[in-house]
């Protein structure tokens, strides 16, 4: 089959992989491939068992793999046969030298600029897709151009804003496309190959242009807006507990307002994941470059703030169980750091099983998809800690539920057996609001949820 345009994306992770194998399923006549220097992982998306875990993702490789989507780790030849690279690597928080723990660590993404022009035969279109600090398309444009090849590059923005756990339903009917670029003649000639792409099935009036530099900031400010409002209602969450407020409904009547809406308003132990709490503290770093000590320190409370929350959830477990927890079996169901992903990247669970190692615990960590990056999370953790899959294996004998992930599994447990199970008096901690909590009550537990009045039998 001849193609109409080469696509490559180098980075097979959580964004790369989903989003071409969308444009795979949706752009029949472009050839997408996808190359990662970790041979493993191109293994395992060529194989029936996917290294990520995404709802429909499945059936969508399924539907393209070896037709016009493929997964590679020749990068070299994929560099060079591709019209338009998309570069999704990662980009964590730096651990080392200036703007350690809060600048984005570039080192990956520099790599891979000059990959790029290492094996670069012809002009190409290169596209940021990583999470990037505002004006590093500039950066990456001077690397790339200053070549003696006489080739051109053009570096665009092209930020994604799918969630995981929802990231084929978000791409296949995405709220918008961002794409920025130069607002030169090469740099809006390169900026409509794109908008092309996802023409082939986004409503056009949902795909918005901007310069390049626009697109880079955007994306951090979304992250930083959602997660504030997160930081906001677990603040809120905490003064309702105190005055005996009950913080879903407070969540639901500001949320009817218009202005406000509802989404995100959901109060917990705390958000997690590998972009709000980077993308806040990279914002932070860039603001305080510029000066803007105000601003930086604004931003960063909301990190605070989220730290704070997953300190006080392991506080109300301590107290409420008489000031000790030694000894005592605690079953943490759930460890993603959301529902319906394997991912734990930053979850609140990591620091709250930390916390009750640190009191001496005996910590049981539970999770249908997570549990081998829990292992990983957790391998140098004291004694004291144990994994099974099997919810009612892992509260058998405990003296309470902590629930750190909203699975729909958890909700549907029948918690009559559980609390059969357990030992007395019975503690259940939800740290999502998704369980009824005066039925739990009336079984017997002891209940201490998110912004609510705890329900206690003594």
């Amino acid at each position: 089959m001849i193609f109409e345009k080469q696509i490559l994306c180098i980075g097979a992770g959580y964004v790369g992989g989903p989003t071409m194998a969308m444009i795979a399923a949706k752009c029949p006549r472009y050839k997408v491939t996808v190359v990662d220097i970790n041979a493993a992982r191109i293994a395992a998306w060529n194989s029936n068992a996917l290294p990520i875990y995404e709802p429909g993702l499945d059936a969508l490789v399924q539907k393209t793999r070896g037709t016009n989507l493929f997964f590679s780790t020749a990068i070299e030849q994929g560099i060079q046969a591709a019209d338009i690279i998309f570069v999704s690597v990662n980009t964590p928080t730096k651990t080392f030298g200036h703007g350690a723990g809060k600048a984005a660590d570039l080192q990956f993404w520099e790599k891979t600029a000059r990959q790029i022009l290492v094996h670069a035969t012809n002009n190409k279109i290169v596209v940021e897709k990583s999470t990037l600090p505002v004006r590093t398309a500039e950066a990456m444009e001077r690397i790339l151009n200053q070549n003696t090849k006489n080739i051109h590059f053009e570096v665009m923005s092209n930020p994604e804003f799918l969630a995981e756990g929802t990231a084929i339903a978000d791409l296949e009917n995405p709220d918008r496309v961002l794409v920025g670029s130069q607002e030169t003649p090469d740099g809006l000639k390169a900026r409509k190959a794109i908008v092309d792409i996802y023409a082939h099935w986004v409503p056009r009036d949902r795909i918005m242009e901007s310069n390049v530099w626009s697109a880079e900031l955007s994306k951090l400010t979304a992250n930083a807006f959602l997660a504030q409002r997160i930081s906001s209602i677990n603040a809120i969450s905490a003064l309702c507990e105190r005055t005996e407020a009950d913080i879903t409904e407070v969540a639901a009547a500001i949320g009817k307002d218009t202005r406000i809406g509802a989404k995100f308003l959901r109060a917990g132990v705390g958000f997690g994941g590998s972009c709000f709490r980077k993308d806040i503290l990279n914002l932070v770093y860039i603001c305080q470059s510029y000066g803007l000590t105000e601003i930086a320190e604004y931003w960063e409370s909301v990190v605070r703030i989220n730290e704070w929350q997953q300190r006080r959830f392991v506080r109300t477990m301590l107290e409420s169980m008489f000031n000790t927890i030694a000894g005592k079996k605690i079953a943490l169901l759930g460890f993603a750091f959301k529902a319906d992903t394997g991912d734990t990247r930053e979850s609140p669970a990591i620091a709250i099983a930390r916390s009750l190692l640190e009191e001496h615990a005996d910590v049981v960590v539970s999770d249908p998809k997570a549990l081998d990056n829990a292992r990983e999370d957790l391998k140098d953790a004291p004694t004291g800690l144990c994994f099974e899959v099997d919810p009612y294996r892992a509260t058998d004998g405990a003296h309470a539920v902590a629930l750190l992930t909203d699975w729909q599994l958890y909700r549907d447990l029948d918690y009559e057996r559980i609390f059969q199970s357990m030992e007395q008096p019975a503690f259940l901690f939800d740290g999502r609001n998704i369980l009824d909590h005066k039925k739990l009550f009336n079984l017997g537990f002891n209940v201490f949820a998110i912004g609510k009045a705890p329900l206690k039998h003594f």
